[in-house]
């Protein structure tokens, strides 16, 4: 048995691809054909596939979100790059403000 808690998105995306959106795994393509998968990618996949969420879903996934440390440096790391507040960061990546803020404040 397989000791390795992180779920296998790699194979999840293109089983979900495959069954109910084919017409989209062009688009997905080069991000399926990486070795490993990061967070963002995982993000990047899910915008691609579902598009834009009716606003009930976006609460209900928002619920269910969690980040590690490396993702939560990429995000902090793009909102330096972009030159981003923290209210345009926490909507680009559909975040609290507080989320951020509470993030530069623990690892910055």
């Amino acid at each position: 048995m397989n000791n390795n808690t992180t779920p296998n998105y790699k194979r999840i995306y293109m089983d979900m691809i495959a069954m109910k959106y084919p017409e989209k795994a062009p688009l997905c393509n080069h991000i399926l054909n990486k070795k490993t998968m990061e967070i963002m990618d995982i993000i990047l996949l899910d915008k691609i596939i579902c598009g834009k969420k009716h606003e009930t879903d976006l609460q209900f996934d928002q619920k269910l979100k969690s980040y590690d440390k490396k993702t939560i440096f990429e995000i902090l790391d793009y909102q330096k790059k972009n030159r981003l507040n923290n209210s345009q960061l926490a909507k680009h990546f559909k975040l609290s403000r507080n989320t951020v803020a509470k993030w530069k404040k623990l690892f910055l």
